[in-house]
């Protein structure tokens, strides 16, 4: 809950245990930042709910002539076997051999979703967590290609440190590396901080846009190009389907695009991140995001959250992000926190998009959100697994 406060958000701020300042400085906070997306927040509460909702309009919703993808421009993964499968395989396997790639899983956020207990360490299938199966892919890459592939983890301030006690059980390799996302802090819907029931401010991971800054920071990618690095491949940790493809790395050097963004075909139901053409570049909008006049139902696919970009565009891209505004439970209380989506690499980047299957054992897209959907899954995780030899 959040005691009533005279003071403003800045004055606030001021008066922070200067171990916590130290310790959000350290994680990317921007204060001015956060007084600037606190604005909004207090025009509603002091009745100006008109212009708080316009604000938060004009923050989340893109203006201009927004269209569908033309038709050639989602590209579709080639069959596999294919000599065009074949040829963009070798391209991949090649690039690998020169220790070009390096693979980026999501792993961090608050650990909520699944009762507070940290994902990675959630056995995905018997006896095996999402980290034993990201591990074991790590070998089997690197084995099979005869060099180093690094396996970076983005983790947040609550999965960092069993995450990396988990990487120190299994004996994972030096290669095998963490680095922590941003942090910020929670507000109340006046625009003052929101503070938990310890009475502490409420600190948060402020997204999976926080990548190209965190990594970064952690200076793991300046190294990895400084060592020859080329491409970089982002996929959430709970979408095992996302492995390393050799065809898929093929497909994005023969693009010359800085970005691919996996796609597949939309179910019933599903509502996410869509391909548009937006402010002069086809790019991934979250469906918020949208005109009110737009028709999502028009555009037949959605991102993945699985992506590859040139290391270059990664390290120096200047991207304007966007904050979103998102009201959390938070103990007894409502909090607001502000977020932003790594998506929105492609609004700074040329991009490139390729349909990816979905079902079956070569399906690229098995997310799993909570303990319920793991259930209906993780027939559907061995099998894919197995087929990838990443299960015996």
């Amino acid at each position: 809950m959040t005691p009533p406060h005279p003071e403003g958000l800045r004055e606030q701020l001021a008066r922070l245990d200067p171990v916590l300042r130290k310790h959000l400085d350290s994680a990317g906070f921007d204060a001015a930042r956060l007084e600037r997306l606190a604005a909004s927040l207090r025009a509603k509460a002091e009745g100006k709910a008109a212009e708080g909702e316009a604000r938060r309009d004009e923050r989340n919703r893109v203006t201009g002539e927004v269209r569908p993808p033309d038709s050639d421009e989602i590209l579709v993964a080639p069959r596999r076997g294919s000599p065009e499968s074949a040829h963009l395989a070798t391209k991949g396997e090649a690039a690998m051999a020169r220790g070009e790639l390096a693979f980026c899983v999501l792993a961090g956020g608050m650990a909520t979703r699944m009762g507070g207990v940290v994902k990675a360490l959630v056995e995905a299938t018997p006896g095996k967590t999402f980290l034993d199966l990201r591990l074991a892919e790590n070998r089997s890459v690197c084995e099979r290609t005869g060099t180093t592939v690094p396996l970076w983890l983005m983790t947040s301030e609550a999965t960092d440190g069993p995450i990396r006690a988990a990487l120190k059980a299994a004996g994972a390799p030096s290669h095998v590396r963490t680095f922590t996302q941003d942090l910020s802090l929670r507000l109340a819907h006046d625009g003052g901080l929101f503070y938990g029931e310890d009475g502490e401010p409420s600190v948060y991971a402020t997204g999976h846009g926080d990548l190209p800054d965190a990594v970064r920071r952690s200076g793991l990618l300046r190294s990895f190009r400084q060592s020859g690095g080329r491409f970089v491949w982002i996929a959430n940790l709970d979408n095992l389907g996302a492995t390393i493809d050799p065809m898929i790395l093929g497909a994005f050097i023969t693009s010359n695009k800085e970005v691919l963004v996996e796609v597949c075909d939309k179910a019933e139901g599903d509502r996410g991140g869509i391909p548009v053409h937006a402010h002069g570049r086809l790019q991934v909008l979250e469906e918020f995001r949208l005109p009110r006049t737009f028709d999502a139902a028009k555009v037949r696919v959605f991102n993945t959250n699985t992506f590859l970009v040139r290391a270059d565009a990664l390290e120096n891209a200047d991207i304007a992000w966007s904050w979103f505004e998102v009201e959390k439970k938070v103990g007894g209380g409502a909090a607001i926190q502000f977020e932003r989506l790594l998506q929105e690499l492609t609004g700074a980047l040329p991009s490139a998009y390729l349909r990816v299957p979905r079902e079956g054992k070569e399906s690229r897209f098995l997310p799993v959100k909570d303990n319920e959907e793991l259930a209906r899954r993780r027939g559907d995780i061995e099998a894919v697994m197995r087929s990838r030899g990443l299960l015996l």
